[in-house]
């Protein structure tokens, strides 16, 4: 079996911006040495090379200009300009600073002469490529959504809910809207998403391999859940499906399963030595507040629903759950002023590191919850079980990908997250993952309770259905 990642596909495009600067980066380097410096000798690639390229590609992620765009696309691109102007304005300050530190020789000469006009250079070639970018984003995907009536109205919902899918015409139909005399015409789509489980008579089917053999995509709605959406709603699929669905390989004994195990204790013991200093004065701070006990103890379900018991800094009030256990919400008066800081940071959840080495969890992995809270989320939700086969993270997919959030909807919401995880885990995704957890960390947008949901945003494009006779409306013309 093929190493699975729905998530790079998405993101080939950014990860060639990324390409695209580092290699813009080491030619303007090369060449204005050349110009600027009168030195003939072409550099190639040095030690100050690869730091700058480190560091624009580093601040460039940490500022989002690699991310999948989000919203009103103009805007989007106007903060995405705004920010590449922003990149070598940091850099200049940086390299400024270890000038005045060290006191380097001819550092203004090489400050005006060569790193001004290189950087310059560099951010204009990175704006060009991210407008055309931006206008490759646009175009437009006309997908045909074959399932049945409660498939249809779950990803509709799903779908509303995803900005980026929002420019796409997705046709939905129904088998009972099919009839051999109004058969679409399916040469006008881009893809075919059809359920696993639904019925279809042989003309549809035939209809649909004729358009599989000319070259239209053809995926199951999972699939297309997972590629579109980088998540597999729970409802779609049944108990027959997770039996023999591709993925969910990661299990003990195999090599991944090692080598991830390797990776944590590695990652947990320098996580835990590089933030000591930060976990003491973080400690000191919340004694301060109240003179109360720093760590706060909780049962968790773990690997196997097995639970065991996970230690936090203590964010919230020593009497905050005096009525029993419940969720915590936005603006939650329970938080203590420290505590608000702990979660954006994240750094509340740095004594899970000890469970990361015990083997109770990994770095990497759903977010283990309260077994109280799982019996109610466990009858609601479909499948809320299959998180359990791996063990919970410090971080993962959904916390990640989706706001902070404390209902049944968001377990389902995350549950979703996981999932996907669960049938696509690998070491690449655990970097991706680490990765976007870093640029949260930076941004102060950890643990923090989510905004009620807002409505659609404008210009969102209204989704088709088929007429009485199975008949779809021809493609708008572009202007």
């Amino acid at each position: 079996m093929g190493l699975r990642a729905p998530w790079l596909r998405q993101r080939l495009l950014m990860l060639g911006l990324a390409l695209f600067d580092a290699l813009s980066l080491a030619t303007t380097y090369n060449v204005t040495h050349w110009i600027r410096l009168e030195e003939q000798d072409w550099v190639g690639i040095n030690r100050a090379l690869a730091l700058l390229i480190l560091l624009w590609i580093s601040i460039s992620y940490l500022l989002g200009r690699y991310s999948e765009p989000e919203g009103n696309r103009r805007h989007s691109l106007q903060r995405r300009l705004a920010v590449t102007a922003l990149v070598p304005l940091l850099i200049l300050a940086l390299v400024l600073a270890h000038s005045w530190v060290f006191q380097v020789e001819n550092a203004r000469t090489r400050f005006r002469g060569f790193l001004l006009p290189m950087l310059g250079i560099t951010a204009l070639l990175s704006a060009l490529a991210q407008i055309w970018l931006t206008s490759r984003r646009r175009e437009r995907q006309r997908w045909l959504m074959l399932g049945d009536e409660e498939e249809v109205a779950l990803l509709r919902t799903e779908v509303g809910s995803h900005p980026p899918l929002h420019r796409w015409q997705l046709i939905w139909t129904t088998p009972a809207a099919l009839t051999d005399q109004g058969l679409p015409k399916l040469q006008n789509v881009d893809g075919i998403a059809v359920s696993d489980r639904i019925g279809i008579h042989e003309a549809l089917l035939q209809a649909l391999l004729t358009e599989r053999a000319t070259g239209t995509g053809v995926s199951s709605l999972v699939n297309w859940s997972e590629q579109h959406l980088q998540r597999v709603p729970p409802e779609l699929f049944s108990n027959r499906w997770l039996l023999q669905a591709e993925g969910f390989g990661l299990q003990p004994s195999t090599w991944s399963w090692r080598l991830k195990r390797s990776f944590d204790l590695l990652g947990a013991g320098v996580l835990g030595l590089l933030t000591l200093p930060l976990i003491l004065v973080a400690a000191a701070l919340i004694w301060l507040t109240d003179r109360g006990p720093v760590l706060y103890g909780q049962t968790r379900t773990g690997l196997y629903s097995k639970p065991f018991q996970v230690w936090k800094l203590r964010t919230m009030r020593t009497d905050a759950e005096a009525g029993g256990a419940r969720w915590s919400s936005r603006d939650d008066s329970r938080i203590t002023p420290v505590g608000q800081w702990l979660r954006r940071l994240r750094i509340d959840e740095l004594p899970q590191l000890l469970a990361v080495i015990r083997g109770d969890m990994s770095l990497i992995g759903p977010r283990p919850e309260r077994p109280e809270l799982e019996v109610e989320l466990e009858r609601l939700i479909p499948h809320y079980r299959v998180r359990h086969w791996i063990r919970p993270g410090l971080s993962g997919w959904a916390q990640v990908c989706y706001p902070y959030g404390a209902s049944v909807a968001d377990s389902r919401m995350k549950l979703s997250y996981d999932l996907y995880y669960l049938r696509n885990a690998n070491l690449l995704l655990d970097l991706l993952i680490l990765f976007k957890t870093i640029r949260l960390v930076a941004g102060a947008r950890g643990a923090v309770a989510m905004d009620p949901a807002q409505p659609l945003p404008v210009g969102a494009t209204p989704q088709e259905s088929p007429d009485s006779k199975g008949r779809f409306p021809s493609p708008a013309k572009t202007p």
